[in-house]
């Protein structure tokens, strides 16, 4: 009985291990649709494997670690020949969530997302300070094996960083949102009218901001603010990440908003929008979180106080009958 308790426990932790591994590489296959060679090196505007590895991590612990060495394997394997520098970049590339994950357990990070620290805590540890690390080693790594001229180092630094960064920033809320998810309850039904609203909005909106050659990408920020404040996280994660995608479609096909300018422009504009929106709806999805759940906590404060003071109070006195003195007596 045992063995087999055993046997069950390490077949789960091999097959979340799997899992893991075939979801990086998916998400890598992804980022590589819109690939960049920046001074030779292959760099993708947002690499969602990043936000994947993170994700699994939150979800599963920190034992799933191999299946992101293996992810990370597989997909260099399909860029060419593995070199023993190569190594280096997995490392770098396993190391990087695994360094975020313990930086926000380390700060009571909670993946429900409904507290603004929260939202703080994954932009600043998850996503800024947790990809330095991979960008800086596998950077190095690229320098050091002769793939990459030391001039090159900051452009592809930076390149690499970002995509990371933005990874964890579009893809990891996303994911934590759809852990969550539950089909609507019948009492919140009458907000579907405005959920099919927004989303026709953000359908007709969005392409015109990103293909029109009027630089017109503000406008994709209203709708955010909507998606945000009326439905939290499960409107502006989505939404985000269409914006995001959206955006690097036309970036890195000269069209839109972007055209007419070099690469190292393009790509500012472009990291610079993302970025905008990857924090406009986190933080305002996790403010608008945590004020509903601290009102929600002050009515069911309230009403327990109603009650406890019911339950004390002493029951009232029968009320005495007074005789009518505007009256006089019958009789005599």
């Amino acid at each position: 009985m045992v063995r087999t308790e055993e046997v069950r426990r390490l077949s789960l932790a091999v097959l979340r291990i799997l899992g893991v591994a075939v979801a990086y590489y998916g998400a890598a296959q992804l980022g590589l649709l819109k690939q960049l060679v920046i001074e030779g090196a292959v760099v993708t505007p947002l690499w969602p494997s990043s936000g994947i590895a993170l994700a699994g991590l939150l979800f599963l612990g920190l034992g799933v670690w191999p299946g992101i060495a293996l992810g990370a394997l597989f997909t260099i394997v399909t860029l060419g020949p593995v070199h023993l520098f190569d190594i280096g970049i997995i490392a770098a590339s396993t190391l990087a969530p695994v360094c975020a994950c313990l930086m926000l357990r380390r700060v009571d990070f909670r993946t429900e997302l409904d507290r603004l620290r929260d939202g703080v805590a994954l932009v600043f540890l998850g996503a800024l300070a947790g990809m330095l690390i991979s960008a800086t080693m596998g950077t190095g790594m690229l320098v050091i094996g002769g793939k990459l001229r030391p001039e090159g180092f900051w452009p592809t630094w930076s390149a690499w960083w970002v995509g990371d960064a933005m990874g964890v920033l579009v893809v990891t809320p996303m994911l934590l949102m759809l852990r969550r998810a539950r089909w609507p309850r019948a009492r919140d039904l009458h907000r579907l009218p405005e959920a099919l609203a927004l989303l026709i909005v953000a359908v007709f909106v969005t392409p015109l901001a990103t293909m029109s050659s009027l630089s017109l990408l503000f406008l994709v920020f209203p709708v955010l603010i909507w998606a945000a404040l009326r439905f939290r996280l499960p409107g502006s994660a989505p939404y985000a990440l269409f914006v995001s995608v959206l955006a690097i479609s036309e970036a890195t096909d000269f069209v839109g908003a972007f055209a007419h300018h070099t690469l190292i422009e393009r790509m500012v504009s472009l990291q610079a929008l993302n970025g905008s929106v990857a924090l406009t709806s986190l933080l305002l999805a996790a403010i608008v979180t945590e004020q509903r759940n601290i009102r929600l906590k002050i009515e069911e404060a309230c009403v327990e106080l109603a009650d406890l003071v019911a339950h004390l109070s002493p029951a009232e006195p029968p009320k005495r009958l007074r005789p009518d003195r505007g009256k006089k007596p019958r009789g005599g």
